[in-house]
């Protein structure tokens, strides 16, 4: 059996707002932006440059309920994990880009870490190797 997750879905509150953060902000790719017009939506769809994981759907809150859930889809705890292969060319980009860090970085068993905001206010780690090698 072979089976992996190919998206994760975001609320958000408008399209095209959250396009513009992920790629001008996050350097993401703009996947696909499909109208769905019979259902008053669109099919958009983000990820990391060159990456083999998952995507995310970007879907535009549609009711009340979805609303009060944009910035705080796992109640103010971390929600995503953007995974690099070099933390502090990505960090350093993203402080120049104007990407709030929450949590500065720190060095943990598993990476370098620190924690910043999308646009809406959802948590996210980057994550990246242990800077310097391995901690002795």
């Amino acid at each position: 059996m072979n089976r992996s997750i190919t998206k994760v879905t975001l609320v958000v509150r408008d399209y095209d707002e959250a396009i513009a953060f992920f790629t001008r902000m996050l350097d993401f790719e703009l996947i696909e932006d499909t109208p769905l017009p019979e259902e008053k939506k669109r099919w958009v769809v983000v990820a990391p440059r060159g990456s083999a994981g998952a995507h995310v759907l970007l879907a535009r809150a549609a009711n009340d309920d979805q609303r009060a859930a944009i910035g705080r889809q796992t109640g103010g705890r971390v929600a995503f994990f953007l995974g690099t292969d070099d933390f502090r060319r990505d960090h350093d980009a993203m402080v120049a880009r104007g990407v709030r860090f929450v949590r500065q970085p720190r060095t943990e068993s598993y990476g370098t870490v620190a924690v910043f905001e999308d646009l809406y206010g959802n948590l996210w780690d980057l994550v990246g190797p242990v800077e310097g090698g391995a901690r002795g």
